[in-house]
């Protein structure tokens, strides 16, 4: 069993042995995790979500977010979710190299977590973990999604404020993904905008926004460079401003809603007995009027 207070002092000295533990003894369901965390008292602190197609500069922009943090001496947790390993399941760590300087500080904390098949390019255990990391006395949580587009919906239901991170070349990708996008963005954050045709890129953006965002849902559009942290300040003054406008609104009851739906879901799936239904499924499907949608509500 792991003890809050010893992750909460270990976290205080920056040493990040206790709380690596228990994530890991949380990510695999080991005994006693349900406990602990009933009896956790999460904090206010807030939860920042990244996400974005790959290339976009995900990492390189959390890297400057979390060294403006630092010289104001505030702790960071980086959740990073990556794509799984078909091997051993692992994160493949592939895009942390961008934050190497960070790893043994003792005010970051970054881990790289596998995806394991779970769509929306989170990890199926990051409530919990991001519910941790509020318990035990970090400033800042930001979680990394994988990267893969518009299946990431679900980070909005995560995360307090919700950047998306694009480059002035994502003209295309952006009128493909734009209904998703208007849904899960809060922050729009066109990086790498030292290169041509960004401005252009940027009001087109904009136009986009005006045209298609809710009346209620205003949009931010943000530019950076994030290898030369320009436009960082004004990133950070923007989520501060959406995480006041969160707190006041029922944006943050909708978000509660959410995640209740998906720890009961989530409970649901641990009772289902998996390695029962392929043997059921295997024998069920060579019958001649074998039926899905009959046979998994067996399993209801």
């Amino acid at each position: 069993m792991h003890s809050i207070s010893d992750i909460k002092q270990g976290v205080a000295k920056g040493d990040f042995l206790t709380l690596a533990k228990a994530i890991s003894w949380i990510e695999n369901n080991g005994e006693g995790a349900t406990t602990f965390l009933q009896d956790l008292l999460p904090s206010s602190i807030p939860i920042i979500g990244v996400t974005g197609p790959p290339g976009a500069g995900k990492s390189t922009l959390i890297n400057a977010l979390i060294a403006t943090w630092v010289e104001g001496a505030k702790k960071v947790a980086v959740l990073s979710v990556d794509p799984s390993s078909p091997f051993h399941q692992g994160a493949i760590l592939g895009d942390r190299i961008r934050m190497k300087d960070w790893y043994l500080h003792p005010q970051v904390y970054i881990r790289s977590l596998a995806a394991r098949g779970h769509l929306g390019g989170l990890n199926s255990a990051m409530l919990s973990l991001t519910t941790l990391m509020q318990s035990v006395g970090f400033d800042y949580i930001i979680v990394e999604t994988v990267g893969v587009g518009q299946s990431e919906v679900e980070i909005a239901s995560l995360a307090d404020t919700t950047v998306v991170v694009l480059v002035p070349e994502a003209g295309d990708e952006v009128q493909m993904m734009k209904s998703g996008l208007m849904e899960i963005a809060d922050v729009f954050v066109v990086n790498k905008c030292d290169r041509p045709n960004a401005q252009i890129f940027v009001n087109h953006l904009q136009q986009m926004i005006t045209e298609n965002a809710p009346a209620t849902h205003l949009l931010q559009v943000v530019s950076t460079i994030a290898t030369e942290k320009e436009g960082i300040a004004e990133l950070l003054a923007v989520i501060s401003a959406h995480q006041i406008e969160v707190h006041k609104g029922l944006q943050k009851k909708e978000m509660l809603f959410s995640k209740v739906m998906q720890l009961v879901a989530a409970h649901k799936m641990i009772q289902v007995d998996k390695n029962k239904i392929k043997v059921d499924l295997a024998a069920a499907c060579l019958e001649a009027n074998f039926n899905i949608f009959k046979f998994a509500q067996s399993y209801y």
